[in-house]
């Protein structure tokens, strides 16, 4: 019982202070740069460090299959929630982006997945979600920022705790593809467009949501490196390696964004 309490406790403190601290960098930083941090693996990557503490590198690795292909699934997330939010209330975008979200998710059980027909599916899927949402990124969508609230903070790290401690421990039962999957679940990425649809609007929101698949593409990339690297040179390595790979691929984003501006 204290083994099991002791590690209950860990999961929460190690979860909300990785949203939190995301959090805390979203309402310095403007929804531009929440776009970003929206992509990195803020609950996800929660989920795997837990992940990896309770299963060998090989579960690791084929868990990270099902993670690329939920990566995919995200950006039709985003997708839908940024066109149902121009003209439609909280609840219906953000229920209709999740219910889209649920539907692939489980349907996506049904195909032998390797890694190679994941990465395609990101090669192919991510190109036509960012051409698609370009009419959803407007340039007044991303000047506003939110301040958070101390109330924020709380159901926020408390609503993405709940979520990875659920898939952490559904682990042993549900497999590690599906363990892969909906450990990036977007409950992290829908909490941010909860607080932003209630501040801002939902077309400024949905600028912020149709800017994040471009960013998304960055952590498949980086499971890719996971998937590739956890069992040859060990869990942490290839978390660091796939880390690195979206932190780059973001901050080429970045890079490139204050190009176009100053252009």
């Amino acid at each position: 019982m204290l083994a099991f309490t002791l590690a209950l406790l860990f999961k929460i403190v190690m979860t909300a202070s990785i949203v939190v601290a995301a959090s805390v960098v979203v309402e310095r930083s403007g929804p531009f740069i929440g776009a970003l941090i929206a992509a990195l693996p803020t609950a996800g990557g929660a989920a795997m460090i837990i992940l990896a503490l309770e299963h060998p590198p090989a579960f690791i690795a084929n868990g990270a299959v099902g993670s690329i292909v939920s990566n995919a699934v995200c950006a039709v997330f985003t997708l839908t929630y940024a066109a149902l939010a121009q003209r439609r209330g909280l609840p219906v975008s953000l229920g209709g982006a999740l219910a889209v979200w649920l539907a692939l998710a489980f349907a996506s059980q049904y195909v032998p997945w390797t890694a190679a027909t994941a990465l395609l599916t990101n090669i192919v899927v991510f190109p036509l979600v960012v051409f698609a949402g370009r009419r959803f990124r407007v340039i007044g969508g991303t000047k506003g920022r939110v301040h958070l609230t101390a109330r924020d903070l709380a159901w926020r790290a408390s609503v993405v705790t709940f979520v990875v401690i659920v898939v952490t421990a559904a682990s042993y039962s549900i497999g590690s593809f599906a363990s892969g999957v909906f450990a990036f679940f977007p409950v992290a990425m829908s909490s941010f467009f909860v607080i932003l649809h209630t501040r801002l609007g939902g077309p400024a929101a949905a600028s912020t949501a149709a800017h994040v698949p471009a960013a998304l593409f960055g952590l498949g990339l980086g499971l890719i490196a996971v998937h590739e690297m956890a069992v040859p040179f060990g869990v942490w390595w290839s978390y660091l390696a796939g880390l690195a790979f979206c932190v780059g691929w973001n901050a080429l984003l970045w890079g490139l964004r204050q190009k176009r501006l100053k252009a």
